[in-house]
């Protein structure tokens, strides 16, 4: 079945500028055909790949890794294990991005964590402030933490 640029954009939820970029960037995984009047004509098999594309692009792959991996596919049989590694490079990458991103949360939900506590016993006067540097002391002569700025 064909689709238009209109239909293809309202599945896969890009835009159509950004379906135009992926063409431009080579980015699908056969060239998008045209009819005699210049439009274009996607299938369904776009449409699928344009969804693991996507994911591909919000995992932080580089376009230049993705048109990789797409030359690899076009070539067809013999290329597996170039593109099984080019995709566990990735996946390691993403595995670390996971890895930050998961101490980033830690350090959020402490903040967050700290806030209600001093919220709830009236004392959010005592959060640390790095203007007042007597502000670090809470009345019990104990520090609290820093907080890196509240």
């Amino acid at each position: 079945m064909d689709l238009s640029i209109g239909e293809v954009a309202r599945r896969s939820g890009l835009s159509v500028h950004a379906l135009r970029f992926y063409e431009r960037e080579g980015l699908f995984a056969n060239p998008v055909r045209r009819l005699s009047n210049g439009r274009r004509i996607y299938h369904e098999e776009d449409v699928e790949w344009l969804a693991v594309c996507t994911k591909l692009r919000s995992s932080g792959m580089p376009l230049a890794m993705i048109r990789q991996y797409i030359e690899l596919a076009r070539q067809g049989p013999g290329n597996e294990r170039e593109r099984l590694e080019l995709l566990r490079r990735h996946e390691t990458h993403v595995e670390t991005q996971i890895r930050e991103l998961q101490d980033t949360l830690d350090v959020m939900r402490y903040k967050v964590r700290i806030y209600e506590e001093h919220l709830a016993r009236g004392e959010a006067d005592r959060l640390w402030n790095p203007s007042h540097p007597d502000a670090e002391q809470t009345g019990t002569g104990k520090k609290d933490p820093p907080e890196g700025g509240s």
